[in-house]
Formats: structure tokens, sequence, C-alpha cells
């Protein structure tokens, strides 16, 4: 039974109340009294608000179903379409040009470019690695991944396998010769560095060698003779290249490189949302308590490892010599941004004057940003942001006035807490249908503080689905990852970005790499983010991250953007193509084969979600290939079949005939999981298993196509009859 403190005008769970007295507000300068006070009102102000928002959604869906169902037979007509989306407000006009004027942000975000790892909070040794992820080496990231394919004697091996290891020297030092040459030598030729008159000098067989472009060489540590290592620039990232003789690697070099370590990871998004299971006071606790300690830098972990207990910490900078001689720092650790929950989920941890459950959102906001005055307040030690800025990422926001909302949201939390105004910066997430095709004016609303867009394309096609559920029957998903929409959706992102001046200011990012085992794709696949003109990528790992950093060191983001800037800006009439099939010809092998795959995907993200609170995880697929899940790809997977169930393509009961056998897969892919409980023994008690049956069969009447409200109620009662 929940115990709630009451204060002011709202009620706050006990536990999270003594949390925020006694450890949140420590470390900030305001009085406690003032700060539930000035919480309170923001609550009973903008609750109400956030609620008609949220109604605004449900109203213009049941437009657009309606004039669907009206319009489904003769197919749409896309002018008639286009006039009726701006009649009821979805389409809005665009206003005059502008530049967006947000000032005092961090290098990482504002003129790097570079790789963003997105983690969950809940977990704080993923959260400490993740923030260490600003270094990598690229020796064991190469040596440990498939970025090396295991064929011809290169396999992994138990123990260390040289022809393999030959490789990744090979594969590391050709990436050197092409991020920063040196004058007719490669680097597989060197044989000593030193440094000299703030040069670096370079010794092969043939004489003495120097950098083609000498502004590469931004420092070393140790003696200038014989350095410990020798850091390397290009593009904005750092490269480290470390000597040691003694090492078994360094003693077979010739030139005693015993590793390279990569800048990678520039910023890194402590997740509350889509990879988290928080339900009520004791999960958001977890999620607070574990940014209050990376605020303060004390976070630490103990886990084991090999039969040793290791503690783990957050990195300190690193120091180098410049080539001159004097001594200088970069930063040892990933510039922390935090997404937020969005505008729709509530949490029973706080109550209203009127006894509501208070929106997530806001809660989310006031609270990680108190805790952030532990670095960017009056006495906050500066180091994560030196630039004194607060870094929240907002997802899932409607169009323009949902961004103006939140906007809102952040000037009232800075009058409570105290802080100038735009101190808190917004990420926006572009995610959902209305945003994209408004995302001119969504960057307007907030053009004093936002510091990135990102074009999240798996909740993207999750609400293209649901928003026109009534349009006709979906393409198969492979098919709608070639269709019109989408390829005009992540240009259209970049295109509108440069309009408003992000370029050198903010980030334009690009989704993520979801098969975190095929490092080979990613190295294949994933440079055509910065192609694209993305100054930032999403990555699952602090290894993903490594290799996705080598794809900066080739292509100049900024130099992209400058071409970009000159092309024909992507049409929005093809975003708004939709990804039905007019006649859909599919066998019923084809079509048993998209149900397979949904849902297995379904069952064992969510078995994990409802069982044991994991909100993001490597689940397999029906290939047994493993893929980084989370609510957004469950909304595709859960909404897709809605739609097929719709339109007669499936029926339900071949659906659940599915879900059942697809339990017992399920169940036989965590064999090995000591935590798992299966769930085809006694599919009608299993919780996991009733909460994939309505995520489908309820799919249709699920806000926005939203998985939030279905999960949230169902691991509650999980919670509850585990206590």
């Amino acid at each position: 039974m929940v115990e709630y403190i009451t204060h002011s005008q709202i009620q706050i769970d006990r536990d999270l109340y003594e949390f925020i007295n006694d450890n949140a507000i420590a470390g900030a300068d305001i009085d406690v009294e003032a700060f539930w006070t000035g919480f309170s009102q923001i609550i009973n102000d903008l609750a109400p608000v956030n609620r008609q928002l949220i109604e605004r959604r449900e109203e213009l869906q049941k437009l657009l179903d309606d004039w669907h169902c009206a319009n489904r037979d003769g197919g749409i007509n896309y002018d008639e379409y286009k006039s009726f989306l701006t009649e009821i407000g979805y389409l809005i006009k665009e206003g005059d040009d502008f530049t967006i004027s947000t000032d005092h942000v961090d290098a990482e975000i504002s003129t790097l470019a570079g790789p963003q790892l997105v983690v969950p909070i809940t977990n704080a040794r993923f959260a400490l690695n993740a923030a260490n992820a600003r270094w990598g080496s690229l020796y064991d990231t190469l040596y440990g991944t498939d970025a090396i394919a295991a064929i011809d004697g290169a396999q992994i091996t138990a123990a260390y396998n040289p022809v393999r290891g030959q490789r990744v020297i090979a594969w590391a030092k050709d990436f050197l010769n092409k991020s920063a040459p040196l004058v007719d030598c490669h680097y597989a030729d060197a044989q000593s560095f030193r440094v000299s008159d703030g040069k670096l000098i370079v010794t092969h067989a043939g004489g003495e060698t120097f950098l083609a472009d000498q502004t590469q060489f931004a420092g070393f540590r140790g003696d200038p003779e014989n350095p410990e290592l020798i850091l390397l620039k290009n593009n904005g990232l750092h490269i480290e290249i470390i000597f040691d003789p003694s090492h078994p690697i360094g003693k077979t070099d010739p030139a005693g490189i015993a590793d390279m370590i990569l800048e990678s990871a520039l910023t890194t998004i402590m997740d509350c949302e889509d990879s988290v299971a928080t339900v009520d006071a004791e999960d958001k606790i977890l999620a607070y308590r574990n940014w209050l300690g990376l605020m303060r830098t004390d976070i630490t972990e103990q886990f084991e490892k090999n039969g040793r207990t290791i503690t783990r910490k957050l990195n300190s900078n690193r120091e180098y010599h410049k080539p001159d001689g004097s001594v200088f720092q970069l930063p040892g650790r990933a510039l922390m941004l935090i997404r937020n929950v969005g505008h729709l989920m509530t949490n029973p941890a706080i109550l209203d004057d009127q006894g509501n459950e208070v929106p997530e959102g806001i809660m989310d906001c006031v609270i990680s940003a108190l805790i952030s005055l532990n670095d960017i307040g009056t006495n906050g030690l500066r180091k994560n942001s030196p630039a004194g800025s607060m870094y929240i990422v907002k997802p899932k926001m409607h169009g323009a006035e949902e961004v103006a909302f939140a906007n809102r949201l952040f000037e009232r939390t800075e009058h409570l807490l105290k802080l100038a105004a735009n101190t808190i910066k917004m990420g926006i997430m572009d995610e959902e249908r209305r945003t994209t095709v408004n995302l001119k004016e969504c960057i307007r609303a907030a053009q004093s503080r936002v510091v990135f867009i990102n074009t999240g394309f798996l909740d993207r096609t999750g609400d293209e689905i649901h928003t026109s559920m009534q349009a006709g029957p979906m393409l198969r998903k492979d098919d709608m990852k070639q269709s019109t929409w989408i390829n005009a959706y992540e240009d259209w992102n970049v295109d509108i970005g440069l309009q408003c001046g992000l370029s050198g200011k903010a980030q334009i990012g690009k989704g993520m790499w979801a098969m975190p085992d095929l490092m080979h794709d990613m190295l294949e696949q994933k440079i055509n983010h910065p192609k694209s003109g993305a100054n930032t990528a999403w990555v699952p790992s602090p290894t993903a991250a490594t290799l996705h950093a080598t794809h900066y060191h080739q292509i100049d983001v900024h130099e992209v953007q400058q071409q970009i800037a000159k092309r024909k800006k992507a049409d929005i009439d093809d975003i708004l193509s939709i990804p039905v099939s007019s006649k859909p010809n599919w066998t019923q092998a084809d079509i048993q084969f998209e149900i397979d795959n949904c849902t297995q995907t379904i069952l064992g993200y969510v078995v994990r979600w409802i069982d044991q609170g994991i909100g993001c995880s490597k689940v397999p697929d029906i290939h047994e290939v493993g893929l980084m899940e989370d609510r957004a790809t469950l909304r595709i997977s859960s909404q897709f079949l809605a739609n097929w169930i719709v339109h007669d393509i499936c029926s339900k009961d071949q659906v659940l005939d599915t879900l059942k056998r697809m339990a017992k897969v399920v169940d036989q892919q965590n064999a090995n999981d000591p935590n798992y409980t299966n769930m085809a023994p006694d599919l009608e008690n299993s919780v996991a298993f009733s909460a994939a049956c309505d995520l489908i069969f309820k799919g249709v009447d699920q806000p926005s196509g939203y998985t939030e409200p279905i999960l949230h109620q169902k691991r509650k009662e999980k919670k509850s009859s585990a206590r």
C-alpha cells in the first residue's frame, strides 16, 4: 500500500519525498519548502493543459479514422487529403524563415560530430559503461567482433590468435593512413615516433617522415623522445596511438604500438523512457538516484567478473602535453543528456490536487533538473557541462503545440530552480508524424533552447501505422522500409534542420543500429548517417560507438551539410504518402511469416518487461539474430498486426494460435535465464502473455498506438502479485 505525504496541494509517495529531501535537494541552492510549493504550482497549473493535449491527439485520430473509412474504397486523393489535414489543424502553415538562437552549448553537441550512445538509466553498470564510452580500444573492438571476418585462420579462439591479431592491426593502421596520413610512408612501415620542436617525427626504413598535415598532431604523453602515446586529431575527433614494447601486442610491432584508442561516444543519452520499465515510485527513485550519482560523479557499481570483484566508477579527464610541451586535458567521459518521458503517461508517485496521477513528463523534468543543479547550479561541479547547460531529450511530442508546452514546462522549471532562461536545453525527437510534417514550427516553438532533432524511425513507423490505421493494410515490414515516406522523412529532417540554422549550433541525429552483434554490417551501412548530413547517430553499445566513430573520420559532416543545404528540399507530399497495399497479393506463407516474426518479437520483449522489469534487451528473433528491442520496436509489431486484423489480412484466431505457438519458442530461447518464468505451461495465468495479446487485439484503441498504458498496467499487476 502506497503511503503519501501531503505537501501544498499535492501528494507524494513517502519514499520519493524522502529521497528528494534527503538526497536530491542536498546539492541544490534551494529551500525545501519553496521547492515543494513551487513544484505543486507547476503540477496543478500544467497537468490540466497536458491532459488537453492528449485529448487533442485522440480528437485528431478520430477525424483521421473517419476520413479514411469514408475514402478507403476509391483510394486516397492526396490533394483532398492535404486539404483535410490542413482543415482539421493536423497540418499547419509554415511561418517565415528563422535561425535558432540557442547558446551556451557544449562542443560535443554544437560543433563536433560523432556517435551517440543510448542506455537505460535504471541500470547503473550500463550507465557507467556508457558515460565512460567516450574512449574505446579500436584493437579490442575489432578483435572481439565480426568487424574482422573469422575466416582463413582468423577465428576468435580461447587464447590469443596472432593471425586474427595481425588482421586487426592491419585494419587499424590502414584507418590511420586514411585519417592522419604520413608523407610518403604507411604506418605499417613506421619504426619509431618522437616529438621534436613541436612536430611529430616518424622513423622508417628509408629515413624520417612527418604528418602530411602537421596540425593533426594534437599532443603526447611521456618522454618526447620515447612517448607513451601520440594524440592525433581528425575532423574534431582524437586518436591515441599507445606505445608499449613490453605488451604482448606492442613487442611484436616494429614501432611498439600496443593499441589505438579512439574518441568514441561524444554524447550519451541516459534514458528514462523507452528502454526502461518505471511504473511507480520505487522504479522512478532508482532512475533518479542513478542520475544523481552521475551528476555528483560519485556513482559506483560492483560486479563479479572472472572470480574478481570489480568496482566501476566514472573516468577522470585525460591529460596530455601539447606539441609545445604545455599540459592540457580532454574529457574522459561522454557529455550526458537525459531523456525524459513524453506527455502521455502518468505515474502514481505523485498525485495532483484532484487526486489524479501526475503526468510523468512533468515529474521527470522538474526532478531531473533539480538533480542537475549538482552540475550546473551555483555551486555545481561543471563536470558534465562546462558550458553550464542541462540537456533534456523530449520524446513522442505531436506537433508544435506540444513542443510549445514542453518549452513552457522548461521555463517554469527554470524559474523554480533559479536558473537563467534557456539553461535547460531541449532535444526534439522527430518520431511522430504530426511533428515531422510540422517540423519547422516545432523547432520554432523551442528556438532558444533546441539542441537536437533526431529521426526516431522506429517510433515514427509505429505512428505511421496507427495514424493511418483505417486507410488500408500496411505493406510488409521489409517493404515498408523501402517505401517513399521513410526516405523523404529522413531527408526532410536534415533539410529542415539546416534551414533553421542547426549546423554548428545543434545536433541533427539519426536512429539506432539495432543489431549489436552484427558490427561488420554496421560498418558497411551506418556510414550513410554522416553521409546524410547527420552529425550524430545512435549506437547500442560502447563497442558500436568505437566502430561508428571511424565513420566520422572518413566523412566531414560539416562539409556534407554545406552541400546538402544547396539541394532541393524533400517533398512533403512524399512524406504524407501512406504505405498501404492497394491490392495485397501475399501468399498465406508470406502472411504467416509476418505473424510469426511479429508475435515472436512481441513475446520475447514483453515477457522480460512484465516479469523482470527489463525495458531494453537483446531479443533473439525467429532466426536467432539478437535484436535490441524496446518499446518503439514493440509498437511497430503490435500495431502492424492490429492493422492486418482490421483489414482481414489475418484473423484474430490465427494471431492467437501463433502467439501460443511462439510462447514455447520464446520459453526455449530463454532457457538459460535463471530469472525467467515460462509462459507456455500456463498461458491463462501468464501476465506477460496476457499483455502481448492486449497489445495486439486492443492495439487499435491504444492512444497513438503506444504500448506504455498496457505495459504499465500489467507490470504493476505483476509486481503486486509478487509482494
